[in-house]
């Protein structure tokens, strides 16, 4: 009884009811609007990039990876490229380097892979890396590629196969 003594005291003038089928449809509407943005923008982007032939940032990356010595910066290139994870690997010979480990300050010489990819097979080589690499945290390190020359781009779609 008290409850209906409360509704009939709090009850709205019909200018201010907000009709709640309405006010859900709008919610849902922006909501779904926001969550499907990203997505349309992304496909907006790739079908200009297609029907112009023009670059889609970011499409491609270049992955940093640190080695202990020459040799096994040669062992993981090759496996790299053996799994069609990269179109080419740099090797860079000499790399000192100074860190933390464990509380202390390192130095060592390393040797650099610079690693030249498309951008949706980095986490797979990230999973590789840390699955065969001596190091107990590996460093790999990757920065999307903004521009450069098309034809080059071309060329590392065709040795990185897109699953």
């Amino acid at each position: 009884m008290k409850l209906d003594w409360l509704t009939q005291r709090c009850q709205l003038p019909a200018a201010q009811s907000c009709s709640r089928p309405g006010c859900f449809t709008l919610l849902l509407v922006i909501t779904l609007s926001l969550l499907v943005y990203p997505v349309l923008k992304s496909l907006g982007l790739q079908l200009h990039s297609a029907v112009t032939g023009s670059y889609l940032s970011g499409t491609h990356s270049i992955a940093f990876i640190n080695c202990p010595n020459e040799q096994v910066a040669k062992d993981i290139a090759r496996a790299i490229m053996d799994k069609k994870l990269a179109a080419c690997v740099n090797i860079l010979p000499k790399a000192s380097s100074m860190y933390f480990w464990k509380g202390e300050i390192e130095e060592a010489t390393e040797i650099l892979l610079l690693v030249k990819t498309r951008t949706s097979k980095i986490s797979e080589l990230s999973d590789y890396i840390r699955s065969m690499h001596p190091f107990e945290i590996p460093e790999l390190i990757s920065l999307p590629i903004d521009q450069g020359n098309p034809l080059y781009f071309k060329w590392i779609e065709e040795g990185v196969p897109d699953d």
